[in-house]
């Protein structure tokens, strides 16, 4: 029998709207990597990688380092908490309904504008822990997996396109311990995946009434990053957007605000656990 459990969500407005802390049934879904840099960031530093989510926004890689969110203080405006930037203003309001956590977004910039967004939220899993997308969907793969596929990289290509869960023979689907590798990719048109762990169960599940592209991004960093001093650290990221660097955004391959000046979107998740002769396969 599988069991939804209540969802609990905590984030610091003080600094990059970051979510801190992603609870279920006793269990810390976010993985934390405490880091006293992160407490003095200015707008356009490097990221500094403290673990939970990040809002990143407009790019993930590029420039600015992770987007122009996550250095800035957020404030509280009625029920939302809100940064304001150049050349964008995000909303955010999360609210706990049915056991569930509900995060509503609405950014607000010129016409046109073009931006990524992702909820980079970094996660607490076993080695045997899984992520679950439909089989097929289109998983693009950047230069970092060179060297892990099965066939030599094209010069001069962003990234090479195959079916998940193993895109040229490169399986993203499990985690397994630190091996010293690190790889991005993209989950292209997929907006609902399930992360499961022993008997428990994460969905992130993107809702968007518009016409802009959506995916989810994977970072399965298995000890390979960073060089210095490599450690795990697994990212499972809704986006809106195909690419992780808002300049290598072509046609279709990052959200556009419409005519009147704003787009929405949401960001639902729950958790379920399975007794313990039951657990999700």
């Amino acid at each position: 029998m599988v069991n939804h459990v209540p969802l609990t969500a905590e984030t610091d407005a003080g600094l990059g709207g970051r979510w801190t802390s992603l609870t279920a049934a006793g269990r810390e879904w976010l993985w934390h990597r405490p880091d006293p840099a992160r407490h003095t960031v200015r707008p356009g530093d490097s990221f500094v990688d403290a673990g939970g989510l990040e809002e990143c926004v407009p790019t993930v890689r590029g420039l600015p380092d992770h987007g122009d969110a996550w250095s800035r203080p957020w404030r509280r405006a009625g029920d939302s908490d809100v940064v304001e930037t150049p050349d964008f203003v995000l909303h955010r309001s999360i609210d706990h309904r049915a056991g569930a956590v509900h995060a509503r977004y609405r950014l607000s910039a010129d016409p046109g504008y073009r931006f990524l967004w992702a909820a980079h939220a970094l996660l607490d899993l076993g080695a045997g822990a899984r992520l679950h997308a439909p089989a097929g969907t289109p998983t693009r793969i950047f230069p970092e997996a060179a060297h892990l596929i099965d066939r030599p990289w094209p010069d001069h290509a962003p990234h090479l396109t195959g079916p998940w869960p193993a895109p040229y023979g490169l399986a993203l689907d499990r985690f397994g311990p630190a091996d010293g590798t690190a790889a991005g990719a993209v989950l292209t048109r997929c907006s609902d995946v399930r992360i499961t762990d022993g008997p428990d169960t994460l969905r992130l599940t993107l809702h968007t009434g518009a016409d802009v592209p959506v995916s989810i991004g994977l970072w399965r960093n298995l000890g390979g990053y960073p060089a210095a001093a490599p450690y795990r650290s697994i990212g499972v990221e809704p986006m809106l957007g195909a690419v992780f660097d808002l300049a290598e955004a072509g046609e279709g391959e990052a959200a556009v605000v419409p005519r009147g000046g704003e787009l929405c979107w949401e960001l639902h998740v729950t958790a379920t656990r399975a007794t313990p002769h039951e657990s999700t396969p």
